[in-house]
């Protein structure tokens, strides 16, 4: 496989849809300028909103959604493989998908992925959050093949369930997407750690677009998009402000780092021990 650039966005979304499409899409066209062939952008990164009844009322069910017709188009124009980190999809029954669209360069969709893990947590002072009454997680892990390779999707807090990214990789992922509005509380302690671990663990490249600064309701988000090599370098951090990070990206690394340390190979089923 050919090597390719990949790019990472860095977004400060708000609740104006519109507003946050074309903020994505003018970083998008300088990445595209620059070189990049795939392009990455972070989750919710059409609305970052807050409360169960504003986000369902914002929330736009596939066929009509105005992001990622919007994204669609951006794509086609700008001819590069787009990964729309996620929008809110609005579902039948009155919950929400929060799902990422893998979209090829005439626009057409080559993948959905709907996030597995709901991020219901209490980190303390009042920072509490319960993802679990308002979306709808997905059941299925997903893959999408790429011109360079096969890419598999997470979401944010996904991040968190190692299984998930190894089965990923054993299903032929060379690469990791992990977008992400991760909350500077966590994102201090642990964002880095976890999305090195990710790539030593799998052997992938991970690439992981973020939003960052303050949102509605004070939300508070860490920032530091992160590209990270197959043996757990990061190659580009975004920092803590908006922007776009790209570095090259060679699949043959992929499989020198496996070759070093093929653990993928080593997997044995095990016994659990009771509870």
């Amino acid at each position: 496989m050919r090597s390719f650039k990949a790019a990472c966005l860095q977004v400060n979304a708000s609740n104006d849809l519109m507003a946050n499409c074309e903020a994505a899409a003018a970083l998008a066209v300088e990445a595209r300028v620059a070189g990049a062939d795939l392009i990455l952008m972070p989750e919710n990164v059409a609305m970052m909103e807050w409360g169960r009844s504003n986000i369902v009322l914002k929330a736009q069910p596939e066929e009509d959604h105005q992001a990622l017709k919007f994204f669609r188009d951006l794509a086609r124009e700008i001819g590069v493989w787009l990964h729309v980190g996620s929008l809110h999809v609005l579902l039948e029954g009155g919950m929400v998908a929060n799902r990422t669209y893998v979209l090829r360069p005439d626009g057409e969709i080559a993948a959905r992925y709907s996030k597995i893990h709901m991020f219901d947590v209490d980190l303390g002072l009042g920072e509490v959050y319960k993802e679990s009454a308002t979306f709808q997680p997905g059941d299925d892990a997903v893959c999408v093949d790429l011109p360079w390779g096969r890419l598999g999707l997470s979401i944010c807090y996904d991040l968190r369930f190692p299984h998930l990214f190894r089965a990923l990789a054993h299903a032929g992922s060379s690469f990791l997407a992990v977008p992400a509005a991760f909350t500077r509380t966590t994102g201090k302690a642990h964002w880095h750690v976890l999305l090195r671990a990710r790539a030593i663990e799998t052997g992938c490249y991970v690439f992981a677009p973020a939003q960052c600064g303050e949102h509605v309701n004070d939300r508070q988000t860490y920032g530091h998009a992160l590209i990270v090599s197959p043996w757990g370098e990061v190659l580009a951090d975004a920092l803590e402000r908006p922007g776009w990070v790209m570095a090259d990206i060679d699949p043959e690394k992929v499989k020198d780092a496996r070759r070093k340390i093929p653990c993928l190979d080593h997997d044995r089923p095990f016994g659990v021990p009771k509870r």
